[in-house]
């Protein structure tokens, strides 16, 4: 490598993470290693590009100008090697994506089989699970994530639309025990819960002010999974807190009846999660593209 090159990608990186430590987790090593890379940097150009105090990370007059030519060079190297990625025949290689057990597999997969399809030189594999996994550590180019996103340094997040939510029971449990009419009459059914560890997780539904109330039904079965709450609330074992998209076929052939729909029962926002990066391969970009057509038709189901 040109020495003219070296430690410019890191300055830039400490820059724009506002700081040695998050500009070592972006990039996968320690702080003591980013902050020696560039402090050779500076060296080598023999001015200081950044003040450091204890709390602080600031840049120099020299170190703003510096800065700003080498994104403008980083830039261009980007562009250069998109236009290379772009060139190629078809996107290849394998894509390691994660996504919730059961939207994953219900319906994120289809959208990976169609991919595929399209793309003969595409290996894509799904690791289905409920743990927020670490992207960068266990190895993942795409998450996708249901529910508020909190703030990453090392993270894009696109989002994909609303799961919307509904609650439900069998025709048979609301002749026996009665349709609640709202959030009062609501307390007073038993419900199937999703929970682990003990744990379960609160109903959120819209009160009459229109704001967001959480709810607990009394309820003698917990599960961690959403498609055994929906088979059990068909079974007539009591009320489910169910996605639309679930929701969709029991619906249609009669096994579970509308109590509360989505304009009464508050949703959760759906993302798509990828590593901080200059530079999109082609074979995430297309995945990105098929998930953001594709997954918002799903959401649509009522």
């Amino acid at each position: 490598m040109d020495d003219r090159l070296r430690g410019i990608a890191e300055f830039v990186d400490v820059v724009d993470a506002g700081s040695f430590a998050a500009a070592g987790e972006r990039l996968g090593v320690t702080r003591s290693a980013i902050a020696k890379i560039v402090a050779r940097l500076e060296q080598r150009l023999g001015v200081r590009l950044l003040q450091r105090t204890t709390r602080h990370l600031s840049l120099t007059d020299e170190g703003h100008a510096y800065y700003e030519q080498c994104r403008r060079v980083m830039a261009e190297l980007g562009a250069a090697e998109a236009a290379l990625e772009a060139g190629r025949r078809d996107p290849s290689g394998r894509l390691r994506i994660t996504a919730p057990v059961l939207f994953g597999r219900q319906c994120v997969a289809p959208v990976m089989l169609k991919l595929v399809e399209r793309h003969p030189l595409l290996d894509v594999e799904m690791s289905f699970s409920d743990r927020v996994s670490d992207l960068v550590e266990d190895g993942f180019d795409i998450a996708v994530r249901i529910g508020a996103l909190p703030d990453h340094a090392t993270l894009v997040g696109r989002r994909l639309g609303v799961q919307r939510m509904g609650i439900c029971a069998s025709p048979a449990w609301l002749d026996r025990h009665g349709r609640p009419a709202g959030l009062a009459e609501l307390g007073s059914h038993v419900g199937i819960a999703y929970g682990r560890g003990g744990q379960s997780t609160p109903w959120r539904v819209l009160g009459a002010d229109g704001e967001v109330q959480e709810c607990r039904l009394s309820a003698r079965l917990r599960y961690d999974d959403l498609q055994a709450i929906a088979d059990a609330a068909a079974a007539g074992a009591g009320l489910a807190w169910l996605p639309c998209w679930l929701m969709a076929p029991y619906l249609r052939d009669g096994r579970l009846a509308l109590v509360m729909d989505s304009n009464s029962v508050q949703g959760a926002e759906v993302h798509l999660v990828r590593p901080q990066s200059r530079h999109l391969p082609s074979k995430v970009r297309v995945a990105i593209d098929a998930l953001v057509d594709e997954i918002p038709r799903v959401l649509a189901r009522v």
